[in-house]
């Protein structure tokens, strides 16, 4: 079922592109694989997906370390300064950066390991209260200050847009942050990088490819339901 999944959500990710005037190499498919056991990330690597999204980092620490190393991890979850140690120098990329605080702790992390780490800021453009994220208005005061840390590289922005029922009362969301991240690369920060553009999940990803997402993270709609006892 996993192979189907992939397949279905694929075409719709190119369906979207084609609407959108967009070439489908452009947007990567993040199969989020938090909750599901090895087993099912395994189904989806003989399918062909090598690119995997986790939101807890000790459970990104042991999936890394269990299945194959060409595979490419995409922290997308809250990150907590004191699990830093677990992802970096693991996922290619971190999409939640949300502070300061934050990103000085993967900096620091990031020069132990001798690496330079890719990340994202998580925009809270709907600005609810039950999620992460900076306000869009404080985003690029936040970039400035991080545009000094050598050992971390920003490459864009992320946010998650809230659930509802009909996608299109998504698309505003996802314009605003392609307007801020246009916004942003246009006044040249060093260091500062906007060429990925993180935004769509299972229920709105074909809007947030339409709206400009470089990166959508699909769970359900290529695993099935998550199973939160684990």
């Amino acid at each position: 079922m996993v192979k189907e999944n992939l397949i279905e959500v694929q075409a719709r990710i190119e369906a979207a592109c084609r609407r959108s005037g967009r070439d489908p190499k452009e947007v990567t498919l993040i199969a989020v694989s938090k909750t599901k056991p090895v087993s099912m990330i395994q189904e989806a690597i003989e399918a062909g997906k090598q690119e995997f999204g986790e939101n807890k980092a000790q459970e990104m620490k042991e999936k890394y370390e269990t299945l194959p190393g060409d595979l490419t991890w995409h922290f997308i979850g809250h990150l907590q300064t004191n699990k830093v140690k677990y992802v970096v120098g693991r996922a290619a990329l971190i999409h939640s950066v949300d502070s300061l605080h934050l990103a000085e702790a993967i900096d620091r992390e990031s020069a132990k390991k001798k690496v330079v780490s890719e990340v994202l800021v998580e925009v809270n453009v709907a600005q609810e209260t039950s999620k992460f994220g900076i306000r869009p208005e404080d985003t690029e005061a936040l970039l400035r200050q991080m545009s000094n840390l050598s050992h971390i590289h920003v490459c864009g922005l992320m946010t998650i847009a809230p659930y509802v029922e009909d996608p299109e009362q998504n698309r505003g969301i996802f314009c605003q942050l392609k307007k801020l991240s246009v916004d942003i690369a246009g006044k040249n920060i060093d260091n500062i990088d906007m060429s990925v553009l993180s935004m769509g999940m299972t229920g709105d990803y074909e809007v947030a490819v339409e709206e400009g997402a470089t990166h959508v993270r699909v769970g359900t709609g290529i695993f099935g339901e998550r199973n939160y006892s684990v």
